[in-house]
């Protein structure tokens, strides 16, 4: 759950509409200065392979689905416990990625790949010092978390070890088949996999305050100014850094402009709580009770 107080009121936004909105834009990613998903490279089949980054950039956070149907609850405000609280917990945020990577494989292997690398990035960061930061989150900035230590240390390492082995089952399945072993090519799965990054960032950013804003400035859906460093454009090679700045009445500025429409209106259903309000002991009750609503940002190259 992605939860933003703004004075007096709770914002939420299940992980499942982020991972839609995230689809959402990947599915519009792409003009005569981006390619679109699967026109990195010559591919056999380059409309099967755009649906398969979609759906990986769609689905790269269904590792949450059980714990969004029953989440654990706050005792402090009676909702569902913030992402940030959640990943307080080290093995219940890898958790979730157990569950996730493998959900597709049978059906979408490439799709599962890219939560692979997504999952598998967000923490080697912490255990190699050479970590290539051509695959920084957004989430962590320009800067590479600290190393990690210890326990910490050690989980991290057993992890990344059983992602690799999750990732060579769903290269083997790849391999297995004539057309899509060609997607395995670096040219093809480097530019995609930075995308599952990249368009979890921008949603990120719609949907809650936990982007940080470079200035310092508010933190909320739609507020934070940062940036999309090393966005593939034409090619893996052809990387720009987009600037993501907001500039009044749900306008968001990209520049450069990546999507296929301008301005790109983007709905982002929320549901929206008093702050103060007592709450039954159901969490369903409580949250289905609530009407949804839809916020709409505009992204635009100004």
């Amino acid at each position: 759950m992605l939860k933003t107080i703004l004075d007096d009121e709770i914002w939420c936004v299940s992980q499942p509409d982020h991972g839609s909105i995230a689809g959402f834009l990947a599915a519009h990613w792409g003009n005569k200065n981006f390619a679109r998903p699967g026109a990195y490279a010559d591919a056999p089949d380059p409309v099967a392979l755009q649906h398969s980054v979609v759906l990986g950039v769609a689905q790269h956070d269904n590792g949450w689905w059980e714990w969004e149907a029953t989440p654990d609850v706050s005792l402090e405000d009676g909702l569902p416990l913030d992402l940030i609280d959640v990943l307080q917990s080290q093995q219940e945020s890898m958790e979730k990625w157990r569950r996730g990577i493998p959900r597709l494989q049978q059906w979408e292997p490439y799709a599962s790949l890219l939560t692979s690398y997504h999952a598998y990035w967000l923490y080697a960061p912490k255990c190699d010092p050479e970590f290539d930061v051509s695959f920084l989150h957004p989430l962590f900035g320009r800067e590479k978390p600290p190393m990690a230590e210890g326990e910490e240390r050690e989980q991290t390492a057993a992890f990344l070890q059983e992602v690799e082995t999750m990732q060579s089952e769903l290269v083997r399945r790849l391999e297995g088949d004539e057309e899509k072993r060609s997607w395995l090519r670096p040219e093809h799965l480097w530019p995609h996999a930075r995308l599952v990054q990249l368009l979890d960032g921008l949603s990120l950013s719609l949907c809650s305050g936990i982007i940080p804003s470079r200035d310092g400035g508010p933190r909320g859906p739609g507020k934070s100014a940062f940036s999309l460093p090393d966005t593939p454009r034409k090619s893996w090679e052809d990387r720009v850094e987009i600037d993501v700045r907001p500039f009044g009445d749900g306008r968001i500025l990209c520049d450069p402009y990546p999507f296929d429409l301008d301005p790109l209106p983007v709905f982002v259903p929320m549901r929206i709580f008093d702050r103060n309000a007592s709450r039954s002991s159901g969490f369903a009750t409580d949250w289905f009770a609530e009407p949804q609503r839809i916020v709409r940002f505009d992204l635009c190259s100004g």
